[in-house]
Parts: C-alpha cells; structure tokens; sequence
C-alpha cells in the first residue's frame, strides 16, 4: 500500500477536484477500505451546491463521495469483527478515492456473487429505504406500498424491498412511460406515469377504493399532497426525498378526516450511532434478500474513476434509470 492516493475534493469550486492525498490511517473503531467500486447519489451533488452537508461534513473542504465498495486494507483498535481482506460496502463520506475510511459499523457484507459496482450501488438505498418502509413506516406483510419516484437506483431498492417483504401490492410512479419496464421488472405492480394520470384516480381504482397502506415519497413538491386521498383512512406517508422541491400545498381536511401519520426522514443528520442501528436491522432479512437475489442492484452506467465529472453531468442529465458507478482501475 502507498503513502498517497487519489481523491476527488468537494468545496473548491463547482465541481470536484483530483489530488494527491495522503492514505489516511484508521483510528479506533474504523476499518480503511481498498475502494474498488462508488456509487453516486443526488446528495454528492448537492453538496457540491452547497445545499446538503451530512453530519459528518465538518470543512469546506472534503473528500467526496458517500458510497463504496472495497475490500478491508487495514483495522484500527476496538475493531473485532472486521478483518483484512474482507469484501464490504458502506456509506461514509470521503468514498471517492482509491483508499476511505469507515466506521466499521456502518459495513455492509458483500456477498461473492456481486461485483463491485453492483456492490456499491446498494449501501445508500439498503439502510434509507429499510428504514423509511420498516423502521419508520411499520410496513408489515399483506400491505398496499406506493413508492413516489420509482426510477433512481434508490427508489428501485424501495419496490424490491416492498415485494420481497410480502406486499400485496405495489404501485410506482414516474413521469416518462420509457420508465415503465424498469419498475414493472423490479416488482411493481401498477406503474402510474404522474403527467398524465392521476394518483389518486389509478390507486382507487386498484385498490377498491381503499388507498394505500403506506407512501414512500422521494419527490416532495406539488406532488407530495396528491398521496393524500391516495392514502387508505390511518395510514402512513414517509417522505424521503425532494427532488421536486421542499415546498408542498397540503388539504389539512384529507389530512385529518383521513387520520393520516406523515413523517419526514433523511440521513444527513443521523448520529453515527444511529447510523450503526439502520445498517445492523439489515442484517437479519435484508442481506439474505440480497444474497438470493431477491433484492438486486439496478446500475444504469459504469463510469472510470477519472471520468468522474463526466459521472456527475450524467446523473444531473435525470437520464439514469438505476445507478451511476465510478470504477476504480486496478493496481
């Protein structure tokens, strides 16, 4: 292993910036991962903006990139279930670079099957959509799911979820009927193009009337108070996202008349602690899901690690019906 790496910097302009950084060691508690796989997300990019910084974002200035793959290059004290050589996934900020750290409780098992692009395409969307539909939303088997945004590698994670967990039904959205296919073959079972029907008008009329049990939304906006009369009488609206905007009109009477529980939820501000809590309730059902296939990743383009930029411009292009990945070559 070298003393330097190459690392994408944030916080220096408008867009990332290579350097030569030194291999950083692990404290306790951390394990330093070979990365060989980093996925992208929408957050990566709107750091770049200026407008999401992650907890653990404490400069101007940082190492980019939120989600990896790699293998286990070294340990630091207090860490017993990790051993060099492992082949993990994470989250953790300062994935864009040949070498990361990361607190070990926030690893993720790889299965031998996946690649390591596949592999870093999971992390993100495992731990934010298990734990809006379970830990926060109280899905249980036999419930009716609308996922709000279906088409991001993320989102496409949340109807697989849905499906493998025992829905009864699953119905998606998006605003592009060449989007269709790719929710129907994670699991959908009603995909609903939001430009041209309506929400609420389509779930009705697959559900007798009754609504949904529970509402994913990672779009906000003007479309976030049309899950409401979509909702059955006591169910739950969890938003995630808000590609669409953090402003949405709301009926305070469907709200109230249709006794509704609505949550919001996102990661930036999680504890590490609480981090550690999202990625172990993946442990008992989640990761034999992914092992078996049940749960699979949906990786749009493979990208080289010195195209990154070219990475980031696709991913703002909203081209990608799945994951963008940066590949590491091999040394």
């Amino acid at each position: 292993m070298t003393d330097t790496m190459r690392a994408l910097v944030g916080g220096v302009g408008p867009d990332w910036e290579l350097r030569d950084l030194a291999v950083p060691t692990p404290g306790p508690g951390q394990i330093l991962i070979r990365v060989r796989a980093a996925g992208l997300n929408r957050a990566d990019l709107y750091m770049l903006e200026g407008s999401y910084n992650p907890h653990s974002k404490t400069s101007n200035v940082y190492t980019a990139g939120l989600e990896l793959a790699g293998e286990v290059a070294a340990v630091g004290a207090d860490v017993d279930a990790v051993a060099v050589g492992d082949r993990l996934s994470g989250a953790g900020l300062g994935a864009f670079a040949e070498y990361a750290l990361l607190d070990h409780r926030h690893a993720i098992a790889v299965p031998d099957s996946l690649s390591w692009t596949d592999a870093a395409a999971l992390p993100v969307g495992l731990a934010t959509e298990h734990d809006a539909l379970v830990t926060q939303g109280g899905f249980t088997a036999g419930q009716r799911v609308l996922v709000v945004g279906a088409t991001s590698a993320i989102d496409l994670i949340a109807v697989q979820l849905a499906k493998a967990f025992g829905a009864e039904l699953v119905v998606a959205t998006t605003t592009s009927d060449a989007k269709k296919n790719a929710l129907t073959g994670a699991g959908a079972d009603v995909v609903i193009n939001t430009k041209t029907e309506n929400l609420a008008d389509v779930i009705n009329a697959a559900t007798g009337g009754a609504g949904v049990d529970l509402v994913l939304d990672h779009v906000g906006g003007p479309l976030f108070g049309q899950t409401f009369p979509a909702t059955r009488v006591g169910g739950t609206i969890v938003n995630i996202g808000r590609l669409a905007g953090p402003q949405a009109s709301i009926d305070l009477n469907q709200l109230s008349f249709r006794r509704l529980r609505v949550l919001g939820t996102t990661f930036s501000v999680r504890t590490a602690d609480e981090l550690a809590d999202a990625c172990a309730a993946l442990v008992p059902e989640v990761l034999p899901a992914v092992a078996d296939g049940r749960i699979r990743p949906v990786v749009d383009r493979v990208f080289a690690f010195d195209d990154a930029l070219k990475a980031a411009e696709y991913l703002r292009s909203n081209q990608a019906i799945g994951k963008v990945v940066l590949e590491m070559e091999e040394k």
